[in-house]
Parts: structure tokens; C-alpha cells; sequence
């Protein structure tokens, strides 16, 4: 396994699918999923410059924030349990995985006792998987007039997944479906609300993501084969 290789060669595919759509390949930042590998080769990704790290769990981050401390830009990208938000709360800079007001709330809570902004983006199921976390995009509006009152959160933008394994087609299809959301978002000027990141495109899609509007391109599995 040769980290820095790997690393270049996805960062080369990145900027070609973000050449081939027009962008700028810098407006697409790798966030280098470390779910399944221990602080060493986390270290490791660091050293080769990327410097965003993506954890799916609450204990796993904490066990990896004892080692590297804040020195990476951690987000949390799985589900979150609304009792663990006192854990991340702080120390990530940025929570993908936001599928509910209730969620929010509980964010909004814990960071205004803490008396910072912890900053968010909010979940939803475009692929309609009944396996996927998220909203449902018709509930957008009523969720986001809400949200936009909450102190203590910054909404940064949106997320989502594809199915894994599916066609190019269908899954360019659910980018667009959430890029269209936020552009929707976007335009009712809600406070507290700047749809600038598109958390969307793993390892198996990222290209696809990146065509569609990604900013953010949650990679692990390439980055550690």
C-alpha cells in the first residue's frame, strides 16, 4: 500500500473530471476517509498533504483525536446519535451527516454552551434508499426555515450518497438531484445558511460527483488499497 502514490493518482483523476465539467479542479477538496485504518496511516495521508480527515464514528475519531489531536481538519461523515454530539462537538470542523431538526438541535445546544459555531451540513436521501440516512428533499423548505434559527450551527451546504455500484447514470443523476436542492436552498436567502460545499462522490463515484457540482469527495478504499 503506497499512501502518497495513491493519493496522487486520485487527486490527478479529480482534476481531470473537474476540467472536464468546467471547474477548477482547487473548487474540489479531498476529504480522505481514515474509518478503516489506525492514526498511523492517518499520519501517513497528513505528511502527503491532504489534510482533511473523514471518520464515520464518534469512538473511532475520538480514539484518533487522542493521537493527532486538531492538527488535521476532522469531519464526521456517518450517522450521528444525538448522544454523542457532546463528544465532537468543537473538534470537528465540519458535521456532514445533519438528517434532522432534532439532530440540529442538539448541535445548536452544545455549541452555544461552548459559546462557538460548529459548522454543518445537512443530510438528505436524493436515491430514496430506504437503507440511506437523510431528509427527503420535499421536506427541504419547512427543515431549512427551522434550521436557519438555531444559534451555534453555520449550515455550509448539503449532502448525500449514491447506491454503491450504481450505473454512472443513475448516480449523476442523484448529484444533480442535490445540487438542484441547494441551488433551490440557496435562493430563498435563508439566515445562517450558505449552500458553499456539496458533500457528495466515495471512491466508486467521486468523478461522477465531481462533474455534478461536488465540492467535497469523501475517498477512502483508493486511497488505501
Amino acid at each position: 500500500m503506497n499512501i502518497a502514490e495513491n493519493i496522487e493518482n486520485i487527486k490527478l483523476r479529480m482534476a481531470r473530471a473537474a476540467s472536464q465539467a468546467g471547474r477548477k479542479p482547487e473548487d474540489v477538496t479531498l476529504v480522505a476517509v481514515t474509518k478503516t485504518v489506525d492514526a498511523l496511516c492517518a499520519k501517513e495521508v497528513l505528511n502527503a498533504g491532504v489534510t482533511n480527515l473523514g471518520e464515520n464514528r464518534v469512538q473511532v475519531f475520538l480514539d484518533k483525536y487522542e493521537i493527532l489531536g486538531s492538527e488535521p481538519n476532522w469531519h464526521l461523515i456517518g450517522h450521528l446519535q444525538t448522544n454523542k454530539v457532546k463528544y465532537i462537538v468543537g473538534k470537528v470542523e465540519l458535521i456532514h451527516s445533519v438528517d434532522s431538526l432534532h439532530l440540529a438541535e442538539e448541535i445548536s445546544k452544545k455549541a452555544e454552551a461552548m459559546n462557538l459555531c460548529q459548522k454543518i451540513l445537512v443530510q438528505f436521501n436524493i436515491s430514496g434508499e430506504e437503507s440511506k440516512s437523510g431528509a427527503g428533499a420535499d421536506e427541504a423548505k419547512k427543515l431549512f426555515e427551522e434550521l436557519s434559527r438555531l444559534g451555534g450551527i453555520h449550515i455550509c451546504g448539503l449532502m448525500t450518497m449514491a447506491p454503491l455500484g450504481a450505473p454512472e447514470a443513475e448516480t449523476r443523476q442523484i448529484f444533480s438531484g442535490l445540487r438542484k436542492l441547494s441551488e433551490a436552498i440557496a435562493k430563498e436567502g435563508f439566515d445562517n445558511v450558505s449552500m458553499e460545499h456539496l458533500s457528495m462522490g466515495m471512491s466508486g463515484d467521486f468523478e461522477a460527483a465531481i462533474r455534478e457540482g461536488a465540492t467535497l469527495v469523501r475517498i477512502g478504499n483508493a486511497l488505501f488499497k
